[in-house]
C-alpha cells in the first residue's frame, strides 16, 4: 500500500506539472491542445516521465485554474513505449491566488478509468522504480571530461525546511480504477478491479468521510475478494498522526483454498498511526468470519526497528468443526461432537517472527485450559506450551478405527468368544483350548512422520483428569520435547484407580522406520479396572506393580508389537483368578488318584491368591516368562511359558504343589494324605490371554508321571516293610529306584 501511495502521488505530481505547463500555454492565450508536444517535453524535463495526451485538454483561467484531460497515459523514460498508467479522464480545478501562499484549494477532483500496471521482471527489477528518474547519460568509453568544465558550486548553507503544503479539496472521486501487479520471478499476479473511491471535503486535522469498494484477486492460489471500506480519515501532517475512525471493513472471499465455499468477513474499530512515536493501534476491534465472532485490541510499538505487538483477544463460543467446514477445509477425523464448543480469551504478544498467547482461558467442548502457548519462530515452527486443564478426553479427538481394523477386531472377538464358550461348557473337562490365530493389532498409520520430523516442541501440560485409551488418569502431568525428528517424553505420570504410574521414553523419526524406546513403572494399579476400561471381562483381579524397559520400531500397532523387545518384572498382590476354581481342578485330579468320586459341586468359581509375580523377556512380540509364581492358600503354583502379544495368546506349563484342602468340610474324595504332600501337580494353560485361568486344564501326560511316581513311592514303602533291616540301605535304595523308572 505504501508503494502504491507513492506511485499514485507521483502520477498526481506529474498531472500537476501539466497544470503548470497549461499555465504557460494560457499566458500565450492559445489553445493548450496546440501545445501538447511542449507539455510532453516539460513532463520529460521536470517530472522525468513520458506523457501521452491522446484526448482533448479542457481548461479555465480565473479564479479557478481548471483542467480536464482525456485519454492520457504515463510511462517511464526508461520504457517510454510501455505505459504503466493510463486514464480515461481527469478533472480538477485549483484556486489561483492560494497557490501563491503554498495552499492548494481544489474543487471536486474526478478520476475516471485509471489503469495502473506494475511489473517486476525476471531480474527482480520493478517498473515503478524508474518513475521520476532521468535516464543515465551515455558517455563514450575512454573519452575524457572537458577540461573547462566548471567545478561544482560550493554547498550553500542549509535552508530551513519548507512548510508543508496546505490541502483543501472539496471532494475526491475515483471511478472504475484498476491496479495489477505481476511478478515474473514467481509467476504470481495480483489485481484490484472496479475500484470506486469517494470522499468528503479533504482538510488537514479534520475528519474526512471515505468510502472504498474493490474486487481483489490473486492467481496463485486463485482467490477473489469483494471488499468495502467505510469510515472517517483524519491526518495531522505536522504531527505525523493519522487516524481512521469508525472503520468498517466487509466483504467475502472465494477461491481454490475455500473449495467452492464462501468466507464472509466483517471488521470494525479505530485505527491510529503516530509516525513520530513509531506507534500503531487498532482499538475497539469487532471481527466476524462466518460464524466466528471476536473482540480485541492491538498495539504495535517500535515501527522503525523490530515491531513489537501487544494486545488482547476474546473469541465467543462457536462451532469450530462447522467453521472449518464452512471455509472448505477438513479437520482430522475424530469423534462425533468434537470441537463444537470452543471459546478463547487471551493476551497477545508478538514480533514479525513470533507470536505468544498469555493468560489463556481456553474452553474446548467440556474442557478448560489456562496457561501459555507460543510460536517462538515461525520459520522453524518452534512451539512452546505450558497449559493446565481440568479434564481432557484424548480419545474423543483420535481418529476412529478403520474398517480393516474393525473387521480384524470382530474376527478376534468371535474367536475368543467361541473359545471361552467351549472352555466354560464342561467346567474344566473340555479339551485344552487352541492357541489363538487372529491378529489383535491395527495396521493403521500410527505417527504423522513428516509433521513430527519438522516439529520443534517444548510442552509442559497438567490435567486434573486425563482420559487416555479409556483410562481415567487423575493428576496427570506430561512434559515432552521435540527437535530435529527426535521426540522425548521426559515424563508422563498420574494416579490411576488409587494407584499410580510413570513413563518416559523417546520416539526417533529421523529415519524411514520410527524407533520407540519406552520405560514404564506401574505401582499397585487394579488390573481388573484396566481390563474393564477396554470393554473386556477381566480374568483376574489384583493390584499390579510393573517395571519395564522395551524398544520397538514401525509405524503401526502391528509393526510395533511384532518388533517389541526388552524386559519387565511384575507383581500382582491380593488377587483373584475369576471363574477359575483351581481347587476343584486339583480335587478332581486327587480323586482320580484316590479312585474316588467327588461328592459335591464346586464350592466357588474363583481362586483367590496372595501374590503372583515373575519376569518377562520380550523378543519380537513374544514374552517369555520362565519364573511365574503364585501363592494360593493351601497350595503353591510355579510355571513357565510364553505370552504371544501378536495374537494375545498364552501357552504355559504350571506345577501346583498341594498343601491340602484346608476348608472346614473337605471333600473326602480329594483329601490329601501324606503321599500327596509336596507333589507337583501339572497343569497346562493355552488359549486367548483374556481367558486367564479358564484356559487351564490338568496335564494328563504330566498326571501319568505323577501317578507313576506315587506308585513307585508306595512300592518303596512295601519294600521297607518287608525287608526291614535284613538288607543294606544301599540295596533297598537300588530296588526303589528300579521300580520308579
Amino acid at each position: 500500500m505504501k508503494a502504491f501511495g507513492k506511485i499514485l502521488g507521483l502520477v498526481l505530481l506529474g498531472l500537476l506539472l501539466i497544470i503548470v505547463a497549461l499555465g504557460f500555454a494560457l499566458t500565450h492565450l492559445f489553445d493548450p491542445n496546440d501545445y501538447k508536444e511542449e507539455i510532453r517535453q516539460i513532463a520529460r524535463d521536470k517530472a522525468h516521465i513520458e506523457l501521452t495526451l491522446n484526448g482533448d485538454i479542457g481548461w479555465s483561467l480565473f479564479p479557478w485554474l481548471g483542467l480536464e484531460l482525456h485519454e492520457a497515459s504515463v510511462a517511464t523514460l526508461a520504457n517510454p513505449t510501455q505505459p504503466f498508467a493510463d486514464l480515461q479522464m481527469l478533472g480538477l480545478s485549483v484556486r489561483v491566488m492560494p497557490l501563491l501562499r503554498r495552499e492548494v484549494q481544489m474543487s471536486d477532483v474526478r478520476v475516471e478509468g485509471l489503469n495502473l500496471r506494475l511489473n517486476r521482471d525476471k531480474n527482480g527489477h520493478g517498473n515503478w522504480e524508474d518513475i521520476g528518474k532521468a535516464p543515465a547519460p551515455t558517455t563514450t568509453a575512454g573519452t575524457p571530461a572537458p577540461a573547462d568544465q566548471p567545478a561544482p558550486p560550493a554547498s550553500s548553507p542549509a535552508e530551513k525546511p519548507a512548510q508543508p503544503t496546505r490541502l483543501d479539496i472539496d471532494s475526491l472521486t475515483v471511478n472504475n480504477a484498476r491496479v495489477e501487479y505481476t511478478d515474473e520471478q514467481t509467476g504470481k499476479q495480483f489485481g484490484a478491479e472496479s475500484i470506486q473511491l469517494s470522499t468528503g471535503p479533504v482538510h488537514d486535522s479534520t475528519n474526512i468521510p471515505v468510502k472504498l469498494t474493490a474486487f481483489l484477486s490473486s492467481s496463485q492460489p486463485a482467490v477473489r475478494v469483494r471488499t468495502e471500506v467505510t469510515g472517517e480519515l483524519r491526518f495531522e501532517r505536522a504531527l505525523q498522526r493519522y487516524k481512521f475512525e469508525d472503520l468498517k471493513l466487509s466483504g467475502e472471499v472465494t477461491g481454490d483454498p475455500l473449495q467452492g465455499k464462501i468466507l464472509n468477513f466483517n471488521a470494525q474499530g479505530q485505527l491510529f498511526l503516530d509516525k513520530a512515536a513509531n506507534v500503531a493501534e487498532w482499538t475497539g476491534i469487532k471481527l466476524s468470519l462466518n460464524q466466528l465472532r471476536a473482540l480485541g485490541e492491538l498495539k504495535v510499538n517500535d515501527l522503525d526497528k523490530t515491531p513489537q505487538l501487544n494486545g488482547g483477544v476474546s473469541i465467543a463460543q462457536f462451532d469450530l468443526a462447522n467453521f472449518v467446514d464452512s471455509i472448505g477445509q477438513k479437520l482430522p477425523a475424530m469423534g462425533e461432537g468434537s470441537l463444537t464448543k470452543v471459546e478463547l480469551v487471551s493476551r497477545i504478544a508478538g514480533t514479525p517472527t513470533s507470536v505468544e498467547f498469555n493468560n489463556i482461558n481456553l474452553k474446548v467442548d467440556d474442557s478448560s485450559f489456562s496457561g501459555r502457548i507460543a510460536v517462538e519462530d515461525f520459520a522453524k515452527q518452534s512451539l512452546r506450551a505450558q497449559l493446565k486443564a481440568d479434564t481432557f478426553n484424548v480419545d474423543r479427538y483420535l481418529p476412529p478405527k478403520s474398517a480393516e481394523t474393525n473387521s480384524a477386531k470382530a474376527a478376534r472377538e468371535e474367536e475368543v468368544s467361541n473359545t471361552e464358550a467351549s472352555a466354560m461348557a464342561g467346567a474344566g473337562t473340555t479339551p485344552l483350548p487352541n492357541a489363538p490365530t487372529q491378529g489383535a493389532w491395527s495396521n493403521d498409520r500410527l505417527f504423522p512422520v513428516e509433521r513430527l520430523s519438522k516439529l520443534d516442541l517444548d510442552a509442559d501440560l497438567t490435567f486434573g483428569q486425563l482420559t487416555l485409551d479409556k483410562l481415567p488418569i487423575q493428576n496427570a502431568a506430561l512434559k515432552a520435547t521435540g527437535q530435529g525428528g527426535l521426540l522425548t517424553l521426559e515424563n508422563l505420570r498420574g494416579d490411576l484407580f488409587n494407584g499410580n504410574f510413570e513413563a518416559k521414553g523417546t520416539l526417533d523419526v529421523r529415519q524411514p522406520t520410527p524407533q520407540l524406546s519406552l520405560q514404564t513403572r506401574i505401582n499397585r494399579v487394579p488390573a481388573e479396572k484396566i481390563i474393564e476400561s477396554q470393554g473386556k471381562n477381566p480374568p483376574v483381579k489384583g493390584l499390579v506393580t510393573l517395571n519395564s524397559a522395551v524398544t520397538a520400531s514401525g509405524n503401526s500397532q502391528k509393526a510395533m508389537i511384532e518388533s517389541l523387545n526388552g524386559n519387565a518384572g511384575f507383581v500382582l498382590n491380593d488377587g483373584v483368578l475369576l471363574n477359575a476354581n483351581l481347587e476343584q481342578q486339583l480335587c478332581k485330579g486327587i480323586a482320580l488318584l484316590n479312585r474316588k468320586s467327588l461328592s459335591g459341586e464346586p464350592r466357588g468359581k474363583d481362586t483367590p491368591f496372595q501374590q503372583l509375580d515373575g519376569n518377562l523377556t520380550f523378543h519380537n512380540g513374544v514374552a517369555s516368562n520362565p519364573d511365574l509364581k503364585v501363592r494360593i492358600p493351601g497350595m503353591t503354583v510355579k510355571g513357565n511359558g510364553d505370552i504371544d502379544l501378536r495374537v494375545l495368546g498364552m501357552d504355559y506349563r504350571v506345577g501346583v504343589i498341594v498343601e491340602g484342602d484346608k476348608s472346614d468340610m473337605p471333600d473326602p474324595a480329594c483329601q490329601v494324605n501324606e503321599r500327596y504332600v509336596d507333589v507337583e501337580w501339572p497343569l497346562r494353560c493355552r488359549g486367548p490371554l483374556e481367558l486367564g485361568a479358564k484356559a487351564c486344564r490338568l496335564d494328563n501326560d504330566g498326571l501319568g508321571k505323577v501317578a507313576a511316581k506315587l506308585a513307585g513311592d508306595r512300592l518303596g514303602d512295601k519294600i521297607d516293610e518287608k525287608l526291614g533291616d535284613k538288607v543294606s540301605p544301599e540295596l533297598k535304595d537300588a530296588l526303589k529306584g528300579l521300580f520308579k523308572r
